[in-house]
This record gives C-alpha cells, structure tokens and sequence, in this order.
C-alpha cells in the first residue's frame, strides 16, 4: 500500500515572519526538498500566486502540491463572505491540481503576536459553536462541490486548539469536513494525540508530521509563553527529532488503509536548524518507520 511523502516549506523561509529565511529563494527551498527524497511540497509565501509559473517549477523539481494553508476569518464573516475571500486560493489550487483546500481560522488567532501568552487564545463561547460549525459545513459542502475538500487545521493559538475543540467541531460539523491531523500541534496543546487520530481516522484527510522538543514544551506552558517566542525557543522540530512516537500513529494509518499525503512541517529559525539538514533528517526516520510498517513510496 502506498503513501506520499512531502514537505512545508516554512522550514527555509517563515510566512509570519518573513525575517527568517526571507533571503532564501524558493528554488533553493524546491531543489532541497527534492534533494531529500520528498515528492510534494506545500504551498508556501515564497510561492508566485501565478499558478503557470508555480506549475512550472514544481514539474521542474518534480513534486507535487497537496494543498496549502489558508488563514480564514469565518467566526467573524458570513459563508457568502468567506467564499468570496478564498476563491483566489481555491483556483491556484483547482489550476496545480491540488488535493485539498487547508482551512484554518485565524479570527482573533493569537499565534503571530508576542505579547499574547497562550492562555490568551480565542475560545468560542457556548451559544456560537452551533452557528460557527453549521457554517464550517456548508463551506465545506461548497468545496467538495468544486472537488477540492476542506481540511480543517487546529492549531494552536486558534479557536479550535484543543482534544475538546476537537471532539466538538467533529460531532458538530458534516461528513464533507475533513480535518487535518497535526501531531506537533495536538501535543503542544496536551491533548492524546494518538486517541484523536483513531477516532477520527475516517475523516482525516491530511496529516502534518511535526515534532515537539519536551523541554521546550514544558517551559512554554509552564511560562504561559506566546506562541510565537514557543517556536522561536525551538518547541517544534522534525519527526525523528523530538518526543514523539510516530510508529503507533503510522500503524493506525496503515490499518486504516490512509494513502494520503503525509507533510513535514517544522517551522524553526533557518539559521539555527539547516533546514535542508533536518529535510533529511526527517524524511530518513519517516522512511524507515513508514516502509516497518508495510507502507512503500
């Protein structure tokens, strides 16, 4: 049974902070991704919206493009709204043949500002969880519809973070909403990251592979530090790096028969972590658990 291999390119250069990495040229960050045995690669900032020249240099790298992160603003528009917004995203994506639309709501998101201590993340109040998932549903029904299905990305510093945002915007939305399994996110934010994976394998449809460095992790909540100054101190790193176990996940993947798109993505300062260095790095310890488990490339 096969499954598909690639990367994030925040590793070589940071959308949110384009300070780190903002000198590296997206051909550097292709041709690296490559070089380390990956297939597909995310869409990133350093990436031209002109979707005939982003084509042409993924044929030229020969990788594929599964998708790429879009910041929505939902709780706080109309799906009229939200569908306007996003319908520039969504044809770079329908135009490179992309397998799914990464749908991440950034509404009030504390994640890019330092003075705000994770605690300080946005919640959704008790009487809003009804209307925000119905909503969620119908955009999700609308994507399907143009064949390039929602995968909603918790994250941290968001409205939907935690095992319990998880569990409710799950039993809350439709069969046509997907969610984008992120290791390194789930455990930052203490939830059983392996528990939500096998209750909802059936609709996941896109999984992140990121790493957690314990120390750090437990500093950050112990701090109440941002997010930002988190990753900054080097909270996420590469599977193979941190604490995580990835043989019981990729077992559940297997036994569930996924055959999607597994996505590498650390975000960490390129100057500190060579990001071409960690590629490897990761991409040789997801290889080999990946191929134990009966799994080929």
């Amino acid at each position: 049974m096969k499954i598909k291999l690639g990367i994030a390119p925040i590793a070589w250069s940071n959308d949110d902070m384009p300070e780190l990495g903002g000198d590296t040229p997206i051909e550097k960050c292709l041709e690296d991704a490559s070089t380390s045995g990956f297939t597909g690669i995310e869409l990133g900032g350093k990436f031209p919206r002109n979707p005939g020249i982003t084509k042409f240099l993924l044929e030229k790298f020969n990788l594929k493009m599964p998708g790429g992160w879009y910041g929505a603003m939902l709780r706080e528009r109309s799906v009229k709204e939200e569908w306007i917004a996003l319908q520039d995203h969504l044809n770079l994506l329908k135009l490179i043949n992309a397998d799914v639309f990464v749908f991440a709501d950034v509404s009030g998101s504390i994640q890019g500002d330092q003075s705000k201590a994770l605690s300080k993340r946005p919640i959704l109040e008790k009487d809003e969880w009804d209307s925000y998932c119905k909503k969620i549903s119908e955009l999700s029904d609308m994507l399907m519809d143009e064949g390039m299905p929602m995968s909603y990305h918790e994250h941290m510093g968001t409205i939907i973070q935690s095992e319990e945002d998880v569990d409710r915007f799950m039993d809350m939305t439709n069969q046509n909403t997907f969610l984008l399994y992120d290791s390194g996110h789930l455990m930052f934010a203490e939830a059983n990251y392996e528990r939500v994976l096998k209750n909802y394998i059936s609709r996941i449809n896109h999984v992140h592979c990121k790493d957690i460095r314990k120390d750090v992790f437990l500093k950050s909540i112990k701090d109440d530090l941002s997010f930002r100054e988190s990753f900054l101190d080097g909270v996420f790193t590469v599977p193979g790096d941190g604490c995580i176990d990835y043989d019981p996940l990729i077992k559940i993947l297997y036994e569930a028969k996924y055959q999607e798109w597994l996505i590498i993505e650390a975000e960490q300062d390129p100057k500190k972590a060579n990001p071409l260095e960690y590629a490897k790095l990761g991409h040789n310890y997801l290889h080999n658990i990946i191929t134990k488990n009966g799994y080929i490339l």
